[in-house]
């Protein structure tokens, strides 16, 4: 089971890193935020996979992880936020989903593809909604102290 979850962390990793080359970030960030993707998907796994909650709160519990991963980066490493929530949103995002969705409407099955895109959607929005709570705590305290 741990092999699994180092799996898991260094593809994601990888993948983050990997988007990060993709929008031109720069070199010194990108290990930062190749860890950052990886925070959020081992929580998603940890959570969908292992502990079998539903995916829309496990992506929600993600987005919060790899927001606050973000934040210490962007704190230590004096960089906008965005470089890192970018990075790490990338193996967070339902496109297998989406995919699913749009090959419903080619195969003419509507309402499966109305189904699945909605799922695709609400997973976003949750997402979304731990990325935004997550900065909005953030700024709270950081005006507090």
């Amino acid at each position: 089971m741990n092999m699994v979850f180092i799996v898991q962390f260094i593809l994601s990793f990888f993948a983050s890193f990997s988007f990060g080359i993709i929008f031109n970030i720069p070199r010194r960030h990108l290990v930062s935020s190749g860890i950052t993707g990886a925070f959020g998907w081992v929580m998603f796994y940890l959570l969908s996979q292992t502990i079998g909650i539903d995916d829309l709160i496990a992506n929600f519990v993600a987005a919060i992880t790899m927001t606050s991963t973000a934040i210490f980066f962007t704190k230590r490493l004096q960089a906008p936020l965005i470089v890192f929530v970018t990075c790490g949103l990338i193996p967070l995002v339902p496109g297998g989903k989406a995919y699913e969705a749009v090959r419903a409407v080619v195969e003419n099955n509507y309402l499966e593809s109305l189904e699945t895109g909605f799922q695709a959607a609400i997973i976003s929005l949750s997402i979304a909604m731990g990325i935004i709570i997550t900065e909005m705590i953030y700024e709270l305290f950081k005006n507090i102290t």
